[in-house]
């Protein structure tokens, strides 16, 4: 009799400790939960936002050289009631974050090639725009090599969607579509620099991708946004090239890089007096697989863009000293070119021929 009420005993102890059989799937229970309302709109993302115009703004306008007051490659481009995001640089969530901009409206990324400093902040688009209220996995258009580098940023944030998730509540965190989801394209572009192609189509939009030459990195892409007769191309790292060209070709807003040769070589020669090798080595290379500020400025001619705005400066701590954009003003009139800061806004409203200038972020300097 004691043996029997000691495994009764124990039976129900056991039973008071151990886990159901099966535990409710997380999925399940978000499912059963009301997402909480999107945060309003600032009065300044409700203009961004209205429908009205396409839409350029700088997020991100520095290169991997140190700038304080600037983060690495991001380009945002506003269809409609849209947004779209060219290149996601370390910092670059941040400077979206100061500027209000609205996670949730975010519909897409393009990403131009796979260097460090246009790809760092992907992980942070992905969970800041789930915090927001994203309800659909995030297309992150690439060419050949995306499908990898979005799982393996899937694979470094699933653990954080699921602890926000436990913190927070199937009302903030739909865990289910908190992934990025790659759209990979490009086939034909074997770097023979010829090559271009329809990449997505959503109402109005239309969004073209290209080769350019950032030899020896392939693929390396622009991207040209197409949307009720307006048009805006961002260039990606490049050196100059016939498909950059006719790629660009009439374009109301042409977004480049610019790379300062003289401020570079000058750099390289200091860091070769100073003994570092390494980065002198750094320096001599990467002139040729970027563009000048003045080579742009003849590729904006030739290509009939109406308005230069340069970005992703090289290097961008000296931006703002008259050599950086030696040239320039003999080739190319005042008013038809700018140099970018992260908070730059240029509106082009639909049926016009408008451009209009304006600031989310104070100008750096």
């Amino acid at each position: 009799m004691k043996r029997f009420s000691m495994m009764v005993l124990t039976a129900l102890a056991t039973a008071c400790v151990a886990p159901p059989a099966v535990a409710p799937p997380a999925a399940s229970v978000a499912q059963q939960v009301e997402p909480l309302p999107l945060a309003p709109l600032s009065p300044a993302m409700s203009e961004v936002f209205d429908g009205k115009a396409l839409r350029v703004i700088l997020c991100g306008t520095s290169s991997p050289l140190p700038d304080p007051n600037r983060a690495k490659a991001c380009t945002l481009v506003v269809a409609g009631e849209k947004a779209y995001v060219i290149d996601t640089g370390p910092e670059s969530w941040e400077q979206l974050a100061r500027m209000q901009v609205p996670g949730a409206r975010i519909a897409g990324i393009f990403i131009t090639h796979f260097h460090s400093d246009h790809i760092g902040d992907l992980g942070e688009f992905r969970m800041q725009t789930m915090v927001a209220g994203r309800r659909q996995m995030l297309p992150v258009h690439g060419p050949r090599g995306v499908t990898n580098l979005v799982a393996g940023f899937n694979l470094a944030y699933e653990e954080d969607a699921r602890l926000r998730l436990a913190h927070h509540g199937a009302g903030v965190v739909d865990l289910a579509n908190s992934p990025l989801r790659a759209a990979e394209f490009g086939k034909a572009f074997i770097g023979n620099l010829d090559a271009e192609e329809v990449i997505l189509q959503d109402g109005d939009l239309v969004v073209t991708a290209f080769e350019v030459d950032h030899d020896p990195i392939r693929p390396a892409v622009g991207y040209r946004f197409d949307w009720k007769g307006r048009s805006v191309v961002v260039s990606g790292d490049t050196a100059a090239s016939a498909n950059f060209t006719a790629n660009a070709r009439g374009a109301d807003v042409l977004v480049t890089e610019s790379l300062a040769p003289n401020l570079i070589g000058m750099a390289q020669q200091q860091m070769k007096s100073a003994g570092n090798e390494r980065v002198a080595k750094i320096m001599a290379d990467i002139p040729d697989y970027h563009i000048s500020p003045l080579d742009a400025a003849k590729t904006a001619n030739e290509a009939g863009v109406k308005l230069l705005v340069y970005s992703h400066h090289i290097p961008s701590a000296q931006v703002n000293l008259p050599p950086f954009f030696a040239g320039v003003a003999a080739v190319r009139p005042a008013d038809q070119w700018v140099i970018g800061w992260d908070g730059l806004r240029i509106d082009l409203p639909a049926g016009t021929a408008e451009i209009r200038q304006s600031e989310l972020l104070p100008r750096s300097n």
